[in-house]
């Protein structure tokens, strides 16, 4: 949860600095805000990857299989490395057209492409940082898998003023100085796994011992998170093309980086969500594998409890102190009552959220992954849908509707299919 935290956090740092580059921060940061569903979706294959695996060495760990949890982590770590070099390629070639596509003008697009080119260069350090640090926490070292965020995080902190500022390389030198930090995340990451602390250690794959049903499996355990954050992206890029077109020349850049600031503070929510209920997979799924259903049980219960917690204090921070995050991006008076209101409307369903995050997540920990994609998808449908919807018949604003409306449904279909399958899924399991 700490973990995500502050990479949500370096992640606003990085936003507040662009924002206030003079002369050009406004634009500067619809344009990163523009890329910021594009990177989203690139780092979301370290955790279909990472997530995945890590499930499924932590099932074999806990039951007793250590060669088989060895061959995952390489089977993994290969993965990364294949999929690391094709989106490089794949969105270096592309980006142009994707930043056109999803809602940069003609005054931010060379914003926009400055910093998605030189993020995309260092494609490669992002998928293993985010990928391998799943291998870390799932064998029992939490507190390092938090280190290798904060390495990341300090760095990118201390960088981001002094490329930005001290050497006047504006947008690029943000984007330098995140490619630089995920560089020494990755490398932290990569010397701990082939280090003496781990049971398990990083191995090369060799070519006798590939085998497509363990790829298979990874990658269906990890389609579910993996969609979760990929999706979102595409609802983020959706929401930026609609209010570009509906808002127009007058509205539309102010609209898209009121967007980004609304969506910045969501992601401190989010975030910290996704830290508890995915980072606790590890704990279930151990549990599970070793058919302690009792403590499997109890486990969900205070990991949804302190979700819980965690969205009702975020939800009385979000109607008491909105304006005192939103000028760490802008000082603009309109910005500021704009994305006052945008954080009001976006939290209006965040605590029945948290049954979404820590069912879905629960439920893609057990093994039941095609329960759990089925829910994330609804609600990313609805997502999109209404997001395309509102605006054709209450204008461009009403987009901001969209998330609490498609929460609350997901919070409830959530909740009723997590009843429906959990014990009978435990029964199976304590059977077999």
């Amino acid at each position: 949860m700490i973990a995500q935290f502050v990479t949500v956090l370096y992640s606003i740092i990085d936003r507040m600095f662009i924002g206030n580059i003079k002369e050009i921060g406004d634009a500067a940061l619809a344009g990163v805000g523009v890329c910021g569903p594009i990177v989203t979706l690139l780092t979301s294959f370290g955790t279909l990857i990472g997530l995945g695996g890590s499930i499924l060495m932590s099932m074999r760990m806990g039951a007793g299989r250590k060669k088989q949890a060895e061959s995952i982590l390489a089977h993994s770590f290969a993965m990364l490395v294949l999929f690391s070099a094709v989106l490089t390629i794949l969105f270096l070639v592309s980006k142009k057209y994707l930043l056109n596509w999803f809602g940069a003008s003609s005054v931010t697009f060379p914003y926009a492409n400055t910093y998605l080119t030189i993020y995309t260069a260092g494609t490669f350090f992002a998928l293993m940082a985010i990928g391998l640090n799943y291998f870390i926490t799932c064998q029992g070292f939490p507190a390092i898998g938090m280190l290798t965020v904060l390495i990341g995080a300090v760095t990118n902190i201390v960088l981001d003023p002094i490329f930005i500022f001290l050497l006047d390389m504006k947008v690029a030198g943000a984007a330098i100085a995140t490619v630089i930090a995920q560089f020494a995340s990755c490398t932290f990451a990569f010397l701990f796994l082939i280090g003496k602390k781990v049971p398990i250690k990083i191995t090369l794959l060799k070519k006798q011992s590939f085998s497509p049903v363990i790829v298979q499996k990874i990658l269906i355990l990890g389609i579910s998170p993996f969609l979760i954050l990929s999706t979102d992206s595409v609802i983020i890029i959706v929401m930026n093309s609609v209010l570009q077109k509906f808002g127009g020349p007058s509205e539309g850049d102010i609209l898209i980086t009121c967007a980004t600031i609304v969506q910045s503070f969501m992601m401190l929510i989010t975030g910290p969500m996704l830290g508890i209920s995915s980072g606790t997979q590890a704990i279930l799924s151990y549990n599970y594998g070793a058919k302690e259903i009792k403590r499997v049980k109890k486990a969900e219960k205070y990991i949804l409890i302190l979700c819980l917690c965690f969205t009702t204090l975020m939800f009385i921070l979000s109607r008491i102190v909105p304006q005192y995050f939103i000028h760490i991006f802008t000082k603009d008076p309109l910005q500021l009552e704009l994305c006052t209101w945008g954080i009001g409307v976006f939290t209006l369903m965040i605590i029945p959220l948290s049954f979404q995050y820590v069912f879905v997540d629960g439920l893609t920990a057990l093994g039941r992954s095609k329960t759990a994609l089925f829910l994330s998808l609804a609600r990313k449908g609805d997502y999109m849908l209404f997001t395309i919807l509102l605006p054709i018949f209450f204008g461009a604003r009403s987009a901001f509707y969209a998330q609490p409306i498609a929460d609350g449904i997901a919070a409830f279909m959530a909740t009723a299919g997590f009843l429906l399958v959990f014990n009978k899924h435990l029964e199976k399991r304590a059977n077999s």
